[in-house]
């Protein structure tokens, strides 16, 4: 069902779940509004595989210092990724690119120590 523009009017742009419904913002920038609907099936062997691989970064993320946790956060802003830190990494943690991480650094003038 589709809602009436009041959320942006508001200024509020909801994406997600909050109890029973889902919202999310269309292509035309207007939020729509449904009833969640529960899986019809059991996860993928590749869901269950991305979401143990996330859940285990997000593990090593808090396993780290908090001034090495900060190093990724002022390496996100400061080389203008449009990222948070974590997001960063998570992002080195799937990808590896040395190369891009390397040029992330430069901008960013902080060593993350990879």
């Amino acid at each position: 069902m589709h809602n009436p523009a009041i959320f942006t009017v508001m200024g509020f742009n909801p994406t997600g779940d909050l109890g029973d419904l889902t919202f999310y913002t269309a292509a035309n920038h207007k939020p729509v509004i449904f009833l969640k609907a529960p899986p019809t099936a059991p996860p993928t062997a590749r869901q269950r595989f991305i979401r143990d691989r996330m859940a285990y970064h997000a593990a090593w993320w808090a396993e780290q210092t908090e001034a090495t946790r900060d190093a990724w956060r002022r390496a996100a802003k400061a080389a203008h990724t449009r990222m948070t830190g974590y997001n960063l990494w998570q992002w080195w943690m799937w990808h590896g690119d040395r190369k891009i991480m390397g040029t992330i650094q430069r901008q960013a003038n902080i060593d993350l120590g990879i």
